[in-house]
């Protein structure tokens, strides 16, 4: 929606490319996954077909484009009137402005757009004009590849600890250190919407970031520069944070940071972070800055704060607050500058504080809004709503004085979302709305400023996903008329059952059932979970989700199997409660008696034939899989995809895991299904893509585990996915991950043997 809350406008995206598309030529350095024939990232999710549709009467305007065009990067103007969005070609990065009232869209010429490193298109606070990143017209050729090395690839470390996560997709070599930098560095400039008059700015720089002031009159810039670190992605590279004028030249330098190489787990790098605009000021930055070396261990009275400054820029920053632990969250302030809202969270409790204070009087107390454990859902108070102004910033929903915000709106029965008005100085809040106890309805966006009429996303079991406009009185008219796209699985049937752990712990799933199900009929079943980490049995034992969703099938989803016959217990919670230094100790113990809670309570409600269960996960999934496979004699077989297996290859910590492998080496081991590969006896199933980039699932993974198990006897198919990453996205993959899911189940757990006495 635009941000004068006229106009909404569509997109059709494409959901799988083929194949072939994710076959083009990529680089991968420095974390970044590049296209090297265009300057943008190599895969991104395009949008095809656009209109507009007006929020009153709802009038649809197809856009004026002469071609079907691969379409991303939507932003509008701060006046609502004009849009931007970038065209994909094989050999560039288009950039196409639209006019809101008549649907005409226009290529605005040698604007050749560099998004390699980031968003390459910002609206100047004049609605007139974008500030852009530019392929430099003295770019050149691409470096080519040496055929014989120049020198060997070296790394060094000083003697200092500095613990760091696995990445992929690093620099390797001084070749692709060139290659960064060629496709990195980018020409600022300033293009008229209306003339495509190009007004470039400074000379070109390995620029990741730019932000105009709020009168237009300044940026802010970010760069960086070497020396390049081979361990870590270009986000911890050294850079440069300034403030320019107009002509590129330096007005103020905000920070120069070195290489963050040395952050602590759970940690922050040390100066300027999250530097910005304040959105209520001309031109007037901020920034965090943490008081305990960004150290969480650390004992500090105050872990962090925050500082300001002001053009001209003569004055040393003033501090504006500290805050007793780490600020999580973008601070949010108002339109009028009298309030800004801050997030901190201790790590140990996950204690999260939402409070306001007011920046113009940093004498008064803060005011604790909330808080609360930041997993505990039933007590979440929902996301602030914000609006833009006609600078383009973005500010607090407010109106006379009281904010709104939105969110889940979790039960014990599933998520009812609502809108909620605040009064900050009273603490009290008036419910506007709430879903009904039918369907699953989300606040999309406010259509008048009191939060009388707004914009929601409405479904039901029945009832296919669309946008309404509601008013508080009760008043509901539908904006779209989107259709059931697969009539077909509408007699998949859902509820929610919960039930209990041994040890007490409050457990559930969302029991699908397939077209046709007949009451007392056992099944093939189909766990799928995914472990969480959760501080008490309190808010491990709540309830995530909505069975009121329409139901859809796409991609590689487990629901397919939905149609071969199977009931699954999605989401079966899979709980691991403890202190967060600790939890991982027992965690073997918390996920077998989880994963045996949720048969026993599928087979107790006739639904689940405990002789044929199968089970499996993504990612993490994947590796509960693995260990359910080698500690238990609960299922038949199992599917694990993108997972990791061996957890002394994620040595400084993974999902939770705080303490390095030195410091808990029993419990990395123990954990690690690896380790124990010669007990898992049922067949697995492990699918990996081959260009996997999440951090510790690597694809050597899921080789090592296929080696382990198979030379230890047991039965396992490995299966790799061309060009994939950690997700996977292409139309023939998509289809062959489904065919060997559905294949692999068919023959151990649908049609499984008895099992023989005493065997697993």
């Amino acid at each position: 929606m635009n941000p004068t809350r006229t106009h909404v406008l569509f997109l059709q995206t494409v959901r799988n490319p083929t194949i072939a598309d994710l076959s083009k030529p990529m680089l991968r350095i420095a974390g970044l996954r590049i296209d090297p024939a265009n300057s943008g990232p190599h895969l991104t999710s395009y949008g095809y077909g656009p209109y507009l549709q007006k929020i009153d009467g709802g009038q649809i305007t197809k856009l004026d484009l002469p071609v079907k065009l691969a379409l991303t990067g939507l932003n509008w103007s701060p006046d609502g009137r004009y849009f931007s969005v970038i065209n994909h070609t094989a050999t560039s990065l288009e950039l196409w402005v639209g006019e809101t009232a008549t649907g005409r869209v226009k290529k605005i010429e040698k604007a050749v757009l560099n998004s390699a490193v980031g968003d390459a298109v910002e609206w100047m606070p004049d609605s007139r004009n974008l500030l852009v990143r530019l392929v430099p017209a003295t770019r050149g050729k691409m470096p080519e590849t040496p055929t014989t090395p120049n020198s060997p690839s070296i790394q060094e470390s000083s003697g200092k600890a500095g613990a760091t996560r696995t990445y992929q997709d690093m620099l390797k070599n001084p070749y692709d250190e060139q290659l960064f930098e060629y496709f990195a560095q980018s020409q600022l400039a300033f293009v008229s919407a209306a003339s495509g008059q190009i007004t470039f700015i400074g000379k070109p720089a390995l620029i990741t970031g730019q932000q105009p002031s709020p009168d237009g009159q300044h940026l802010l810039v970010s760069q960086v520069h070497r020396p390049f670190s081979y361990v870590l992605p270009f986000n911890n590279f050294p850079r440069e944070v300034e403030v320019w004028n107009r002509s590129g030249l330096i007005e103020y330098k905000v920070a120069s940071l070195p290489l963050m190489e040395r952050i602590p787990i759970g940690g922050v790098p040390t100066g300027a972070r999250q530097v910005n605009w304040n959105p209520s000021e001309v031109a007037s930055l901020f920034w965090i800055e943490a008081l305990d070396g960004g150290n969480p261990k650390e004992k500090v009275p105050n872990r962090d704060r925050i500082l300001v400054a002001k053009a001209p820029f003569k004055a040393e920053p003033a501090e504006m607050v500290k805050v007793k632990e780490r600020l999580v969250a973008q601070p949010l302030w108002s339109a009028k500058g009298n309030s800004v809202i801050l997030s901190d969270m201790e790590l140990d409790r996950r204690w999260l504080r939402t409070m306001i204070m007011d920046p113009k009087n940093p004498s008064a107390p803060v005011k604790i809004l909330t808080e609360r454990n930041m997993q505990d859902r039933y007590r979440n108070p929902g996301t602030f709503l914000t609006e833009t102004l006609p600078t383009g910033q973005r500010v607090l929903a407010e109106s006379g004085g009281y904010l709104f915000l939105e969110g889940e709106g979790a039960t014990a029965e599933g998520d009812r979302p609502f809108l909620d008005r605040l009064d900050p100085v009273t603490g009290k809040k008036e419910r506007l709305f709430q879903c009904d106890a039918d369907h699953f309805e989300t606040v999309v966006a406010l259509l008048s400023e009191d939060g009388t009429r707004f914009l929601t996303r409405r479904e039901s079991p029945s009832e296919a996903p669309n946008f309404f406009i509601r008013d508080t009185k009760g008043g509901l008219s539908a904006f779209t008329n989107f259709q059931d796209p697969s009539p077909q699985i509408r007699g998949i049937t859902k509820q929610l059952v919960k039930y209990k752990r041994p040890d007490g712990v409050e457990l559930s799933f969302t029991l699908y059932l397939p077209p046709g199900y007949k009451q007392g009929t056992r099944l093939p079943t189909v766990v799928w979970a995914y472990p969480i980490e959760f501080n008490d049995a309190d808010t491990a034992g709540q309830i995530s989700g909505s069975t009121k969703r329409f139901t859809t099938l796409t991609s590689y989803s487990h629901l397919f199997f939905l149609l071969e016959g199977y009931a699954i217990l999605d989401g079966a919670t899979i709980p691991i409660v403890g202190s967060p230094e600790v939890a991982n100790n027992t965690y073997v113990e918390q996920l077998t008696a989880s994963a045996k809670a949720a048969i026993d309570k599928a087979t107790e409600m006739g639904v689940t034939d405990p002789e044929r269960v199968g089970v499996g996960g993504h990612s993490y999934g994947a590796f509960m899989t693995a260990n359910l496979l080698a500690h238990t004699d609960l299922f038949r077989a199992g599917i694990a995809r993108s997972g990791a297996y061996n957890r002394t290859l994620t040595p400084f910590g993974f999902q939770s895991e705080r303490r390095t492998f030195w410091e808990a080496q029993e419990t990395y081991l123990k954990m690690s299904p690896f380790m124990i590969a010669n007990k898992i006896k049922e067949p697995i199933l492990l699918i990996h893509g081959e260009a996997d980039n999440n951090q510790g699932t690597f694809p050597i993974q899921s080789e090592r585990m296929f080696m382990a198990i198979r030379g230890n006897g047991g039965t396992v198919r490995y299966v790799t996915l061309p060009h994939e990453s950690h997700g996977y996205s292409a139309k023939e993959s998509v289809e062959h991950v489904l065919f060997e899911m559905v294949s692999w189940f068919d023959k151990y757990v649908k049609n499984a043997p008895a099992r023989m006495p005493g065997s697993n």
